[in-house]
């Protein structure tokens, strides 16, 4: 069975410093962080990308990925993100697919989505990193079909997808679509909210992390890490419970 390395986006805490962020990391015996760009790592500050990825290692965590917010937009600059990246010492970006949701989308945006991150893709493997798809709503990528098939118009193989649970779908639901897009899935971003967008702990949601991480842990390409994304009113002092909940999730 494949180990999933568990891991908290920095945006969980974005009020907080990084160094603070790095700290509770290594306090909840998590791994591994994803690094956010509004916040802690601003793309194209490769000395702060540097020293964050310093720190990161002195603490015995690895940084795993850079967490962006580059929308595919005709003229919008990957170079300082992919700079940032690099700086980081991550191997992935995280990207978003465009500003609309599917089913808003026109097909000459659908294009011009699928044009820019043709050349995104060209350009971040070129210099040994991938990018990923943020699976979420008013983007491209907001459903299992939509992401599918974003995939396979771009195909590149230096492009994945990561996966969260749809906010209010049910478990049925929710594994159902990770079952679409498992073998593309590079990383899963974990968090329970419910009914709606209100932020519970994990095991409000016991069922749906209990089943998708065993299905995960057996796919034949499990996704490389398990981030936990956001808390309960955003309290650090929560951290340690969900990162000893995701971590039995895992043990599994």
């Amino acid at each position: 069975m494949t180990r999933i390395r568990p891991g908290l986006c920095s945006v969980t805490f974005r009020s907080l410093p990084a160094e603070r962020v790095i700290e509770l990391a290594a306090q909840a015996s998590l791994e591994i962080i994803e690094w956010g760009a509004d916040v802690h790592v601003a793309p194209g500050d490769v000395e702060r990308a540097a020293a964050v990825a310093q720190m990161t290692t002195d603490a015995g965590l690895t940084s795993c990925s850079y967490g962006s917010y580059f929308r595919a937009g005709a003229d919008e600059p990957l170079t300082p993100i992919l700079d940032t990246a690099a700086a980081l010492g991550v191997d992935r970006v995280r990207v978003w697919a465009g500003e609309l949701g599917s089913a808003e989308a026109s097909p000459g945006h659908w294009a011009d989505v699928v044009s820019r991150l043709r050349d995104a893709t060209a350009e971040s493997a070129a210099r040994g990193i991938d990018l990923a798809l943020e699976f979420h709503s008013g983007t491209l990528a907001d459903t299992a079909p939509t992401t599918l098939r974003l995939l396979a118009e771009v195909a590149s193989p230096a492009l994945s997808t990561y996966w969260q649970p749809t906010v209010a779908a049910s478990v049925d639901d929710v594994l159902a679509e990770y079952r679409m897009v498992a073998a593309h899935t590079s990383a899963a971003h974990v968090f329970s909210w419910w009914p709606a967008q209100e932020r519970r702990p994990l095991r409000a949601r016991d069922a749906l992390w209990t089943r998708f991480f065993t299905e995960a842990l057996s796919a034949p390409r499990p996704p490389r890490e398990a981030l936990l994304e956001f808390v309960p009113n955003d309290d650090p002092a929560l951290l340690p419970g969900e990162a000893a909940a995701l971590r039995s999730y895992l043990s599994n």
